[in-house]
């Protein structure tokens, strides 16, 4: 059987995962900046823009493509 997630970056990585690094790369200020959402703006926290995220696909995905970007950036570190 073919590994058909081998060219997937986001397989196995949960979207904590991902919050929580791009929060620790970037911060909420510039993460606010970078997707101008209002869950990163206004007394933003992972735990609010987890359920945020969970419901909103269209911000689910920026913030997954930011982090995909973001991988080289943080591999490097």
């Amino acid at each position: 059987m073919e590994n058909n997630h081998s060219n997937n970056p986001l397989h196995g990585v949960t979207l904590q995962k991902i919050l929580e690094e791009l929060v620790a790369f970037y911060g909420f200020d510039t993460l606010g900046e970078l997707i101008k959402i209002r869950c990163f703006n206004e007394n933003p926290s992972i735990k609010s823009s987890l359920t945020f995220l969970r419901k909103t696909d269209w911000a689910r995905k920026k913030v997954e493509e930011l982090y995909i970007r973001t991988l080289p950036k943080l591999k490097s570190n």
